[in-house]
């Protein structure tokens, strides 16, 4: 018995080491999330025109290399909208994006460093090593769409695709859930079940909250959040003037429509999230585990602080630190409903 006990006991550690690790990713990535929903609200996503994975890390040292910087940004058309920006209102903007491109760097340099020393420890087994290496290359790919997203708005446009956007954020949000589902594992160890109608109407209902961000994505890069500042109508109307003036387009296309389709999304969002509460608690004869029931509870409470947060955010016109703080409550709803689908696919404890 004595040595079976010295190996779960000099296991375990380490195992919960792994989890620790990727939870900071995770709360890394959330705060990646917070930054470039700065960046983007200060106007500062297109103020580095070039991509240097590795050169980019330094920033300009000298007044010849911010004027070099500058003239980059001056032949642009964002700037043409800021014709009269001296040096220092670049500075202002250019440290945002860098700031933004700098944590995506070193959110990779924390990734390498742990995983190599897990890996030669033994804490991260052989047959996990491709796992770990696919969260790696999902967090460079979501570098490589951010760049592709800037492209967009340095020829033609004065701001970024919202389409770009929308993928941008999207591989974010796929790499922050990816990173709390695999720490879950090494930090609650559990077997997996087979998939249950709980566990399902969970999946669906993390699925809204994903489709509600590349929603609001959407409305962030139409700037749309401008818009019909009225709650609960759009300027006293149902729908907003002119939904479907771009044709099958529009939902994409048309600022109002944009903020439309993410009001109703939200409304389903929070009906949802109340529902599936109540039912988890009526649905079985034993009661639910304590985990999945704070789970659940977890998603209803920042639901509705979600939705707060949301109104507010439209009534005063969109202030930033009142638009990051719904971006990063919007991380959060999506991480506690992964949660829950977690707890749901697992043996209680």
């Amino acid at each position: 018995m004595m040595p079976a006990t010295s190996t779960i006991s000099l296991e375990r550690p380490g195992r919960n080491a792994v989890g620790v690790w990727l939870l900071s990713l995770a709360a890394l990535v959330i705060a990646m999330l917070a930054l470039g929903g700065l960046t983007r609200l200060t106007g500062s996503g297109l103020s580095i025109t070039e991509w240097k994975p590795i050169l980019g890390t330094i920033p300009p040292l000298s007044h010849d290399a911010w004027m070099d910087a500058f003239h980059k940004y001056q032949r642009i058309p964002q700037f043409h909208e800021h014709v009269g920006m001296t040096l220092e209102g670049f500075k202002a903007i250019f440290w945002w994006e860098w700031a933004h491109r700098f944590l995506g760097r070193a959110i990779g340099f924390v990734f390498l460093v742990p995983f190599a020393w897990f890996a030669v420890t033994g804490a991260i087994k052989r047959e996990d090593w491709p796992r770990m290496l696919l969260l790696f290359v999902l967090g460079g790919l979501q570098g490589f769409v951010g760049w592709w997203m800037v492209q967009s708005g340095l020829e033609v446009r004065v701001a970024v695709s919202q389409y770009r956007l929308a993928i941008h954020l999207g591989f974010a949000v796929l790499l922050l859930g990816a990173l709390l589902w695999v720490a879950l594992e090494y930090l609650r160890g559990r077997e997996r079940i087979a998939p249950t109608p709980a566990s399902r109407w969970a999946s669906v209902f993390a699925a809204l909250v994903f489709l509600q961000m590349m929603l609001g994505a959407l409305v962030a890069g139409l700037h749309a959040g401008l818009k019909y500042n009225s709650w609960p109508s759009m300027d006293g109307n149902f729908l907003p003037e002119n939904p479907f003036s771009d044709g099958w387009l529009s939902a994409f296309e048309n600022p109002g429509l944009a903020q439309f389709d993410h009001r109703m999304i939200a409304y389903a969002v929070a009906v949802f999230a109340w529902v599936l509460w109540s039912w988890l608690r009526t649905r079985n004869k034993s009661p639910l585990p304590v985990m999945a029931r704070r789970a659940s509870t977890a998603v209803v409470a920042v639901t509705a602080v979600q939705i707060v947060i949301g109104i507010e955010t439209l009534l005063f016109q969109v202030p930033v630190v009142l638009a990051a703080t719904h971006q990063v409550i919007a991380a959060l709803l999506f991480s506690a409903a992964i949660w829950l689908v977690f707890e749901l696919r697992h043996k209680a404890a």
